[in-house]
Parts: structure tokens; C-alpha cells; sequence
């Protein structure tokens, strides 16, 4: 089955779909042995990992690009991306479209706010007009090439105009030709479960640690009636949290060997990453150099 229509498939399915976010093709593996269905690449942990920089537009569309296109390459799972605002007007949202596609993602949003973005749970955001919005949607859909390619559409209006114009947007999106929505930060629980009874489409939910979001779980999130939740942020939070801890350990100590139990250690690193796997792969193709060498 072809990942897209798998994906499809488990956006549609009666169970959540649980979308662990990865910032680069390690952690994406990692999500994948973790038995996780799907995984998401967000432009916050890209831009982070890449940069060093917040979630302000800095990114340019190659870069995100090339990092779905290593992630999309190193696991067998279907993977969902960061359109941002398209990159640009209805040219370039369908260009952001196809690039995505040929690097083999699965699925990818685009959002109203106004160039440059910020990150949704941060202040100050600004949104385009809604009309402005929806001809990026169908640009979008007409883009793609696969059916099964599912598009989402984003509102960031909710801190700019409130609940009832983010919910007016969200059914307009849908309308439009979205396959899914995503109504960004309400800040109660009330809030969700009303976009989710009054949005006419599949809903998904956004799950940032010390965001504007109640942290919810998946069994309750799938309760209140979302599709998908993305836990955008949680790999990466986790490896800055590491890596601060164990140099923290080694600038004391001058040695890690008391942190060794917080640590992955060379032989267990090689199994994740597949050292055998490539070890079998030289053996099968050298096999008959390496005998014409023993004779």
C-alpha cells in the first residue's frame, strides 16, 4: 500500500491517530521502532535543530524540504509535514506542494498566517484574509498529483479574531477542499470539544509541552472527537533535555561515566541505526570478490 493512501486510511480510521513529531531521520527512527503508525516533521524542530533558531519563518522551503525528503527515506512509515504558509502565494503553494510530494511525504498543512509566521502558541500573530486562504487550498489541491495526498489546512485566527471566526474558517477551508483541519492553540477544553463538534471535518490536535493547549491524552483527545494528534515538540524537548544533562555531567566532572545509565552506548546505537543491516548488504554483493580473494 502506498503511503499516502495508507496514511489516509489511518486519519479516517475510528482511532486516533497518534503523530509523534521528529526533528530530523534519527528520531524519526526512533518513533518508527517505537511502533508509532505514522510520524510528523514540524518547521519549529527543523528550524531548531538545523539553526538553532525559533519558529520564525527563517527555514527556506529547500531546507524543510530536504529534511522530509532524509526522513521520508529512512523509515517505512508514512510522514506528515510543515507546509508553513506555502512559501508564498497560490505559485508557490502549488510549487511547496510538489516538492513535498516528489521528496515522498504523505501528507503536509498550510496556514493562514501572514509572512513571516510564528509559532502557533506564540503571541502576536497575524492571519490573511480568508478568501486569501481558500485559493491556497484549492491551488493546493490541484497540485498535488496524488489523490490520496491529504492536505491540511491550518487557522491561526482563533488569537486574532476568536473562536467563532476560527470555526467560520475551518468550515470554509473543509468546503474549499481540505482533507483535514486544524484550528491552532484553543487554550481550554471546552474550546476543543467545540471545534470539534461544530468544524464538518476531520479535526486534528496539537499537543506542545508548556503551549496554550491543555495536554490531553489520546484516548481523550479521540473523545472529544480529534482525528489526529501531533505531539510536535516532545523528541526534541527530550534530546535538548539530554544532551544540557550530560554536558552538564561532563563540564563538572570531566567524564560521563556517571551518567551512563541516561545514555544509548555504542552497540545498542549500531542495532538502531542498522549497522547490521548494511554489514549483510556488503556481504551479499562482495561475496564473490571476497572468495576470488581467499584463492
Amino acid at each position: 500500500m502506498k503511503k499516502t493512501t495508507l496514511f489516509k486510511k489511518l486519519v479516517l480510521d475510528e482511532e486516533i491517530l497518534i503523530l509523534p513529531g521528529a526533528y530530523d531521520a534519527l528520531s524519526a527512527k526512533i518513533i518508527e521502532q517505537a511502533s508509532f503508525k505514522a510520524v510528523t516533521l514540524g518547521g519549529y524542530p527543523t528550524s531548531a535543530s538545523l539553526l538553532a533558531k525559533p519558529d520564525v519563518s527563517l527555514l527556506t522551503l529547500t531546507e524543510m524540504v530536504n529534511q522530509a525528503r532524509y526522513i521520508a527515506e529512512s523509515v517505512d512509515i508514512p510522514l506528515f509535514v510543515d507546509g508553513d504558509t506555502g512559501h508564498g502565494n497560490v505559485t508557490n503553494v502549488q510549487r511547496t506542494v510538489r516538492v513535498f510530494e516528489n521528496a515522498g511525504v504523505a501528507g503536509l498543512f498550510i496556514e493562514d498566517q501572514v509572512f513571516p509566521k510564528r509559532c502557533g502558541h506564540m503571541e502576536g500573530k497575524q492571519v490573511i484574509s480568508t478568501g486569501e486562504m481558500i485559493a491556497k487550498i484549492k491551488a493546493a489541491v490541484d497540485a498535488r498529483r496524488d489523490d490520496d495526498l491529504m492536505i491540511m489546512a491550518r487557522t491561526d485566527s482563533l488569537a486574532v479574531y476568536g473562536m467563532d471566526e476560527a470555526i467560520e474558517r475551518g468550515n470554509r477551508f473543509a468546503e474549499a477542499g481540505a482533507d483535514i483541519i486544524f484550528i491552532e492553540a484553543p487554550s481550554s477544553i471546552d474550546d476543543m470539544r467545540r471545534v470539534c463538534r461544530e468544524v464538518k471535518a476531520p479535526m486534528s490536535a496539537n499537543m506542545v509541552e508548556g503551549g496554550k493547549t491543555p495536554i490531553l491524552t489520546a484516548k481523550e483527545l479521540q473523545e472529544i472527537g480529534y482525528s489526529i494528534v501531533t505531539f510536535p515538540l516532545s523528541t526534541l524537548y527530550a534530546a535538548a533535555w539530554g544532551v544540557r544533562r550530560v554536558m552538564e555531567e561532563l563540564a563538572k566532572k570531566g567524564t560521563t561515566t556517571g551518567i551512563m545509565d541516561k545514555m544509548i552506548t555504542f552497540s545498542d546505537f549500531n542495532q538502531l541505526v542498522g549497522l547490521e543491516e548494511v554489514r549483510a548488504i556488503e556481504r551479499h554483493y562482495y561475496k564473490e570478490l571476497f572468495e576470488l580473494t581467499k584463492k
